[in-house]
């Protein structure tokens, strides 16, 4: 992915809903201008949700998802209505598709129950209306269209863009800690869990961030980094780590320089680093027999040392010094319901969007389940989780208020 492209956490999120043969995947094909989904007559083509990041006007960069439909039947139709129910969790804007012949069955009136559970923006769409005589009227949540004659479909994407709520305020990740000129050092490993390559989303993300705030970004490997230091000429304002080699940066890292990590930065910026932090205490809290989820956004090929499944179950056994039981989930499979957890330590959620992120952070505070991520927990082992944070001075009072880093 080069830098200019958005990334699919950032799009707008539209989901089409609706039953088996209402005409989701050809309302998706009108609206999108492309073949994007198979069309057919049998029921229940769509057997899996199809994503399509794309720039869809009036609205700009937006991640199109077609789903299987929620009548679906049998042991494969329950499993489609999970993926499809999974697809919620991340959608900004949901339209329910309508056979506008038929009305409303119990499975549309269901999916309407659960937009409005969950707060999502929502638009009915009552496609086939060329074969009526008379349109449904028009409302705030809904408006007729045909997909097949490509009737109303400017109306639709008129509505939908204004059913985008797309935050004012421009969103940083560290352009708002720092200062036109100054020096931003980035602590980037490149070892065999590094894509080829490729730099990883938030250590993209992070440089873009730097230039646009007219400040220099100098990524270095992590043994070249205490003597950039000292060959620079001038004390960088921040340097940030990847949290694998936190130890090591913290080491070679003068106390007067600001350190903080890829993984508190993104904490943040996806609306989760007071939360994250109050997690971080429970680490002093686990017994022997309790149960531990590590939670992944984004699914990936594991190397043997991966930081997920192999490092953090490694540091958080030998910091405790107790017998956990630890499991590991990765893409869409997070608990709705994680009660049997003492502890869940989620991943930066590079590739998950601001939704999603705050209904995984959601279920776990309905269930009281402490919740943190990869970076503060392992600042908060090693002990430097209060100096990573010193650039948040508003969140220090938590540390002190229960963690002793």
């Amino acid at each position: 992915m080069g830098l200019n492209d958005t990334p699919s956490a950032n799009r707008v999120h539209i989901g089409f809903f609706g039953r088996r043969n209402a005409g989701k995947s050809s309302v998706v094909n009108a609206v999108t201008g492309q073949e994007l989904a198979v069309v057919s007559d049998i029921k229940g083509t769509t057997t899996d949700p199809v994503y399509k990041a794309m720039e869809l006007l009036p609205m700009g960069p937006v991640m199109i998802i077609d789903t299987p439909g929620f009548d679906d039947t049998g042991a494969l139709g329950e499993l489609r209505v999970k993926k499809t129910k999974q697809v919620l969790n991340k959608t900004d804007v949901a339209v329910l598709v309508a056979d506008a012949t038929e009305g409303l069955h119990d499975c549309d009136r269901d999916l309407l129950r659960l937009f409005k559970e969950k707060e999502i923006p929502y638009l009915i769409v009552w496609n086939k209306s060329d074969l009526l005589s008379a349109h449904v009227k028009p409302d705030a949540h809904s408006l007729s269209i045909s997909a097949l004659q490509k009737a109303g479909i400017e109306a639709l994407k008129e509505k939908i863009a204004k059913l985008a709520v797309v935050s004012d305020s421009k969103l940083q990740i560290v352009g708002d800690l720092i200062h036109p000129s100054d020096f931003v050092v980035l602590v980037v490993p490149i070892d065999k869990a590094a894509p080829k390559g490729r730099l990883i989303l938030p250590q993209q993300q992070t440089i873009r961030d730097i230039l646009e705030a007219n400040a220099t970004a100098v990524v270095v490997k992590e043994f070249q980094l205490r003597e950039t230091l000292r060959s620079l000429g001038k004390q960088p304002s921040l340097v940030i780590t990847d949290s694998q080699v936190f130890a090591k940066a913290a080491a070679d890292t003068p106390p007067d320089i600001p350190l903080t990590s890829f993984s508190i930065l993104m904490a943040r910026y996806k609306g989760f680093l007071e939360t994250a932090v109050r997690g971080a205490a429970a680490i002093d809290k686990l017994k022997d027999g309790d149960r531990v989820l590590i939670a992944e956004g984004c699914t990936h090929h594991r190397q043997c040392d991966d930081i997920g499944s192999v490092k953090l179950p490694r540091w958080l056994k030998n910091y405790t010094g107790k017998q956990l039981n630890i499991s590991l989930v990765s893409g869409t499979e997070f608990p709705e319901n994680p009660g049997d957890y003492a502890l869940i330590i989620h991943c930066g959620g590079c590739m998950l969007n601001e939704r999603e992120v705050r209904w995984r952070m959601k279920c776990a505070q309905d269930e009281n389940v402490p919740i943190t991520n990869y970076g503060i927990a392992i600042a908060y082992m090693q002990g430097i989780l209060k100096r990573s944070l010193a650039v948040f001075p508003h969140l220090l009072a938590i540390l002190e208020d229960g963690a002793p880093c």
